[in-house]
């Protein structure tokens, strides 16, 4: 009867007379005839080892990565340098099959290495403490606009438009069933329009969230914005890129009250969209605020340096009243992947990447404006990812750099595109993007 369950006849009788039951069936008599499939779910029978292999790798193949085809994609998920040590101990068995840290006596080399990922982020982003356990940038989002309600008096949250859409449909969703209200500050020329914060921003407000870079990759100076929220008893919310703040301004030193971000460029590939980990980090007034878990270092009765889980603000350890969040999949592996990745690089790697990427993207965009294929869409500054208007419709474009070997780029509004370009593209490949459009112009 249900031929994916693998237990022989024998079994499946053994066990309804263990529960009293004659069939399957009745273990769903709770649920009306209506609501039951009466055929047979549209699937294959089963299939040897072999043959699922075979119909995977045919599946697999429908698809185009960047190891395949030159990316220059953005918008949230890189092609990035991903040193040969990250993959070569994240395989190691004792962390590819760790499971959330319940016990710490037996959780040690898990406990640590949040620790030291805690550590980094915070260190990287220059605020108080941090925290583990965030799915990715998006719901990292969402967890800190709850927070921002949780802890100010208000009823709405700001949010910037030039916040990337994607991200702003997760709040958004997060916030609309909880009765809560989202106003979306308007842009002008791709930053946000500053005095349309200053028309709208009230006491009712109970946090303002903005990007750095945005997400047409500018550099925006909020400053004047955060001051404004600060007035009105707002909290400040930076959502930013990591790799930028080797020598872009940090959430810290803006003074804002929560940082959040996605970490999947810093050693983890970009999976055709996930799994990516996404890091929160916060002030101190903040701390017992935090969703997911916090690992402390203390001493066990021997003196010796052990890690434990400090601070767990979900509803599966505490009173549900007083939870801030039930999300719980500790995302250890690729906050390993994180960790080991800024440990290599260091202070100094870090920062020669976020060059090494400014650099390469200016040169990209200097040369692809003097091609008849794109035109300046603003003179705003930009960090490694940036705009331009193509003179011939998107899906042409597109068709011919597939044909380049070269993949799609994202159309952000009508024959607008977005190009980034990270540590990995070398100047033969942007010589020969450059080439491809001259060609085709």
């Amino acid at each position: 009867m249900f031929p994916y369950i693998p237990v022989s006849k024998k079994d499946e009788t053994y066990m309804l007379e263990v529960i009293g039951a004659t069939s399957v069936d009745d273990l769903f008599v709770d649920i009306p005839d209506t609501m039951k499939l009466k055929r047979d779910l549209d699937l294959p029978r089963h299939k040897s080892e072999i043959e699922i292999r075979n119909i995977i790798h045919k599946l697999a193949n429908k698809n185009t990565g960047a190891s395949e085809k030159l990316c220059f994609l953005g918008g949230g998920t890189y092609d990035s340098y991903i040193p040969s040590i990250v993959p070569y101990l994240t395989s190691r068995s004792e962390f590819s099959t760790a499971y959330t840290p319940y016990q710490p006596e037996i959780s040690q080399g898990t406990l640590h290495a949040i620790f030291e990922f805690q550590t980094l982020v915070s260190n990287l982003t220059d605020m108080h403490c941090s925290n583990a356990s965030m799915y990715d940038g998006p719901t990292a989002a969402a967890e800190a606009a709850l927070m921002a309600f949780d802890k100010q008096k208000g009823d709405t949250l700001f949010i910037s438009s030039t916040v990337n859409p994607k991200i702003r449909a997760v709040v958004e969703t997060y916030l609309k069933y909880r009765g809560y209200k989202v106003v979306v500050i308007n842009q002008k020329d791709y930053i946000t329009d500053l005095d349309d914060y200053k028309e709208r921003i009230s006491k009712e407000a109970v946090g303002l969230m903005v990007q750095s870079p945005n997400y047409y990759g500018i550099v925006e100076n909020y400053t004047e914005m955060f001051e404004l929220s600060t007035e009105n008893k707002a909290l400040n919310i930076m959502y930013t890129d990591p790799s930028s703040l080797g020598i872009l301004k940090t959430p810290g030193e803006y003074g804002v009250d929560i940082a959040i971000g996605d970490m999947q460029q810093f050693g983890n590939a970009m999976n055709y969209g996930g799994p990516h980990i996404g890091f929160m980090a916060a002030n101190k007034k903040l701390m017992r605020k935090l969703p997911g878990r916090i690992v402390g270092e203390a001493e066990d009765h021997s003196g010796k340096r052990a890690f434990v889980l400090t601070l767990q603000a979900r509803e599966q350890h505490i009173r549900r009243e007083k939870a801030t969040s039930n999300i719980c999949s500790n995302q250890a592996l690729n906050a390993l992947s994180s960790t080991i990745y800024m440990s290599v690089l260091g202070k100094k790697g870090m920062k020669d990447i976020a060059i090494n990427s400014t650099n390469k993207a200016h040169y990209l965009y200097n040369a692809l404006l003097k091609t008849p294929v794109f035109k300046e869409v603003t003179k705003q500054n930009f960090y490694r990812e940036f705009l331009l208007e193509s003179t011939v419709e998107v899906s042409e474009l597109n068709k011919s750099l597939n044909d380049a070997g070269i993949l799609s780029l994202t159309e952000v509004e009508k024959n607008i595109v977005q190009i980034a370009v990270t540590e990995n593209r070398t100047k033969e490949e942007l010589d020969y993007f450059i080439k491809t459009m001259e060609v085709l112009s």
